[in-house]
């Protein structure tokens, strides 16, 4: 079966590149997929599979059964957004789409599922069990959307043994497969606090409530919950991103904007921290002759690596591609909405490697020069299907 995979994966190569190149340079925004998923949909159709429901607006859910479909079912899971991000490569594939991006690999991710689907439709009389490949909006933006997946019953009837996400990774040459075991990535919160004074002229400041100092102390004593409550065993960041209050050099101002994120791969400790975020920034600016308004945007949960799953999955990758190329990587602060599903069922979340410094792609995600090795494509596609087999008993 090993064998049969990566021959039909290097037979569709080509096709999954222009289906990556199409999706790069048409981009949509996180709940905007409206053409994607279209693409998507008639992509999966052209291959013979019409087990497709829409889902979650955006999203579908497509089932290949194999033999004995009631055995077992495995979930995979591709994202589809892009980013809000002009692109600057000078690429064929460029997005056509003025400050949108797929500056993520979210393309990767949704034309190598795609690539899979195929092979395992072509397979569909040699496996016993059901895939389900779920086709997701909306990961870049809370409150996620794998949580409009699970809502709508992505993992039900019947739920999935196990579900699998694949995601690039610049920072790992392509060809290479990085996997983590238990917690791998973090919480992610939005935090947005808006501080209230009262204004006034800079040179009468006794006639006013200075909003600006008081989000200056609100700013540095914040950063006391991290060194001062959080376990120094315990990741956690708490970052501060934006600060915005004025006008002009002699000027008070009503108000101060403070925006940040709060990270935390403990869900009692995020909870907590939380409570502790809104509690000292409302304290600090009633003690200081204000009032702070805190809202919170609760994103995604940390991410849990099923560490049985996760095993299983790396000797598959490790027959694949090659123990050699199978290698360790770190937790991250970074958050994944692929998370959601880890509370569910057992999931894994691995790393596809996408660099190349000899051919210049080496950009981090999220920026605007963002890029991948293509040769990946040789490799995603059929090592999702081959961890499929695998954990259908193939």
């Amino acid at each position: 079966m090993l064998d049969k995979i990566k021959a039909l994966s290097r037979s569709f190569t080509e096709e999954v590149v222009g289906l990556r190149r199409h999706l790069h340079a048409n981009p949509e925004l996180s709940y905007q997929e409206f053409n994607t998923v279209k693409f998507v949909e008639q992509t999966l159709r052209s291959f013979g599979i019409d087990s497709i429901q829409p889902m979650a607006t955006t999203g579908l859910v497509a089932e290949i059964k194999g033999k004995n479909p009631g055995k077992k079912t495995i979930a995979l899971r591709a994202d589809m957004d892009a980013l809000p991000i002009q692109e600057s490569n000078d690429v064929p594939y460029k997005s056509k789409n003025p400050g949108v991006m797929h500056a993520c690999g979210h393309d990767v991710h949704t034309s190598s599922l795609l690539g899979t689907a195929k092979i395992l439709h072509e397979l569909r009389d040699q496996f016993e069990g059901t895939v389900r490949f779920l086709f997701q909006p909306g990961e870049e933006k809370n409150p996620g959307g794998a949580s409009y997946m699970i809502r709508d019953g992505a993992l039900k009837n019947p739920e999935p043994e196990s579900i699998i996400g694949q995601h690039v990774f610049p920072l790992l040459p392509a060809g290479k497969i990085g996997f983590r075991e238990g917690m791998y990535m973090a919480s992610s919160d939005e935090l947005y606090l808006t501080v209230i004074g009262k204004g006034g002229h800079g040179a009468a400041p006794e006639l006013t409530v200075d909003p600006i100092v008081i989000a200056s102390h609100i700013v540095i004593a914040l950063q006391q919950i991290i060194s001062r409550n959080a376990s120094p065993k315990q990741p956690t960041v708490l970052t501060i991103g934006k600060i915005a209050g004025g006008t002009t050099t002699n000027i008070i101002p009503d108000e101060v904007k403070i925006v940040g994120t709060f990270r935390a791969m403990n869900e009692t400790w995020r909870a907590e921290g939380l409570k502790k975020i809104k509690k000292m920034a409302e304290g600090i600016a009633e003690s200081m002759g204000g009032r702070c308004e805190v809202e919170i945007s609760h994103g995604y949960p940390y991410l849990e690596n099923n560490p049985e799953l996760t095993q299983r999955l790396r000797q598959a990758a490790a027959d694949y591609v090659g123990k050699d190329n199978v290698v360790d990587i770190d937790i991250t602060l970074g958050s994944e909405d692929f998370a959601f599903y880890s509370q569910v069922i057992p999931a894994s979340f691995y790393r596809l490697g996408t660099r190349n410094d000899a051919k210049g792609i080496k950009s981090y995600v999220h920026t605007s020069t963002f890029d991948i090795d293509e040769d990946a494509l040789a490799i995603s596609t059929g090592l999702m299907a081959w961890m499929a087999i695998r954990e259908l008993g193939g």
